[in-house]
């Protein structure tokens, strides 16, 4: 893995433009949602001429489902998913990727805690240095508070130590990942494990993942639940449960992304005479 810190100057040859799906995890986000959407299309549209943007709505209970829904009646590059019942962020990622049905494969948190423009070098340098994976990690963090940055630091130290891999920042929301990877890997992780899971099972199967740093910015908006004690636990447990699967990843029953060559079982009976 290498870092990638600063921006890219050189001008290159330009890259192809890839077919690009972005997806946004939501639970009650109704004060980002039409923010992030029109931000998301806004950038997207500069990259590609084929890309969609869907919002995981996990059972919100405020107007976050309403707010998306009308979005994407409008435009059919927006889809908005809907969990009747709140899977966690491990649940609304599986569906992200799941759902997702372009090449490349990118994910933040609605409040848009990076600059999206940032997809664009991110693209690039998995073009560049032929990866299949770019994982991000934050240049300054001292907005989030002390006690934030010990946690952060204490479980990539954990991660590290346990899995001989070395990210900084593990649990950003900001990866770039190529749908081949989604195809050769199965995520069970329910909770905030699952970026974990993802960069190190990915690592484990061969592939090359990348990291670049860029600026942070914090919600200023509604509550953030990722540092509270009880996901902090439950993200423990899910490590020790998954800890021997997660370093030595085997053939996947169930891929996060069916392969373009395999198609799902219809499970619907016909209809007799």
């Amino acid at each position: 893995m290498v870092d990638f810190g600063g921006s890219c100057r050189v001008k290159h040859a330009p890259m192809t433009r890839p077919s690009i799906s972005l997806f946004l995890p939501a639970w009650n986000e109704e004060d980002y949602v039409e923010r992030a959407v029109a931000r998301a299309v806004t950038v997207l549209e500069r990259l590609t001429d084929d890309f969609e943007v869907l919002v995981i709505n996990d059972a919100s209970t405020d107007r976050t489902k309403e707010l998306a829904e009308a979005i994407a009646a409008k435009d059919p590059r927006v889809r908005c998913i809907t969990h009747e019942v709140n899977q966690k962020l491990g649940g609304a990622m599986k569906t992200g990727f799941s759902s997702s049905t372009k090449d490349i494969v990118v994910y933040s948190d609605m409040d848009l805690p990076f600059d999206l423009n940032e997809i664009g070098r991110a693209l690039h340098l998995m073009e560049y240095l032929e990866a299949d994976m770019i994982s991000a990690f934050r240049h300054d963090r001292t907005s989030e508070g002390p006690k934030r940055i010990l946690y952060s630091f204490v479980y990539n130290a954990l991660i590290t130590s346990l899995f001989g891999t070395h990210i900084k920042d593990i649990n950003f929301s900001f990866k770039v990942v190529h749908r081949r990877v989604l195809e050769a890997l199965e995520l069970k992780s329910q909770g905030s494990f699952i970026d974990a899971e993802l960069v190190v099972k990915a690592i484990k199967k061969g592939f090359k993942v990348f990291q670049i740093g860029v600026d942070y910015f914090p919600r200023t908006r509604g509550v953030s639940t990722l540092a509270s004690p009880s996901v902090i636990v439950k993200m423990i447990k899910e490590l020790s449960e998954l800890h021997t699967e997660v370093k030595h990843p085997t053939d996947p029953v169930r891929p996060v992304r069916l392969p373009e060559s395999v198609k799902p079982i219809n499970r619907t009976r016909k209809k007799t005479a």
